[in-house]
């Protein structure tokens, strides 16, 4: 299910919404600049697509978002990492090779950071949460497969896939490699329930 809960930075006990509503989602993460969308898959994908099948799947939206944007590499990235590594086959005469998880992308401070370029993510399979830090308050956003999330440039966040991590996503960049990444030293994502907590069921 997807979801999205909005709480305070300075108090984040109190939930100012909580919503699985697409329409509501998309309207509340406009306020903050961030694109809310879904995609569907051109033709059904087995559940252990490999990284060539899912860029077929999706290669009318994949170059539609690279035409409008500009994007020069589309990764796959999984949760866990599958035998072959954190990428699996290439997408052969495609794309430059991912770069591994989003956790690894800032490995050195797994708890918020910004990066200078767009982040852009297409959930293909399972989920997973990623905290925006903006207006003074966390939009925490808990992807599923369909969701298509844009955040600018410099939006603080943070990333968690739970415990369990079952995520694999479409993302594009502007280069390859995690550069242009900077780590926000605060404690913040350590305030914040995580992916588990928000996506149990109440």
């Amino acid at each position: 299910m997807t979801l999205l809960q909005v709480m305070p930075v300075e108090a984040p006990a109190d939930v100012r919404l909580r919503s699985d509503d697409e329409e509501v989602i998309r309207r509340e993460l406009l306020w903050i600049g961030v694109r809310f969308g879904r995609w569907h898959a051109a033709h059904r994908l087995p559940a252990e697509a490999d990284d060539a099948a899912i860029t077929r799947a999706y290669r009318c939206h994949i170059d539609h978002v690279r035409a409008e944007s500009g994007y020069r590499a589309v990764e796959i990235a999984r949760l866990p990492e599958g035998p072959e590594g954190p990428h699996g086959p290439a997408a052969a005469g495609h794309d430059p090779p991912p770069a591994g998880p989003d956790q690894a992308l800032c490995e050195d401070c797994p708890g918020e950071h910004l990066h200078e370029e767009d982040l852009v993510r297409f959930v293909v399979a399972g989920s997973a949460c990623f905290f925006l830090h903006a207006s003074g308050a966390v939009h925490a956003v808990l992807c599923t497969a369909g969701d298509l999330l844009s955040v600018p440039g410099r939006t603080a966040h943070w990333f968690d896939a739970g415990a369990d991590p079952r995520y694999t996503a479409i993302r594009f960049r502007q280069g390859a490699g995690g550069a242009g990444t900077r780590c926000l030293p605060n404690g913040l994502a350590a305030r914040f329930p995580g992916f588990d907590a928000l996506a149990a069921p109440r």
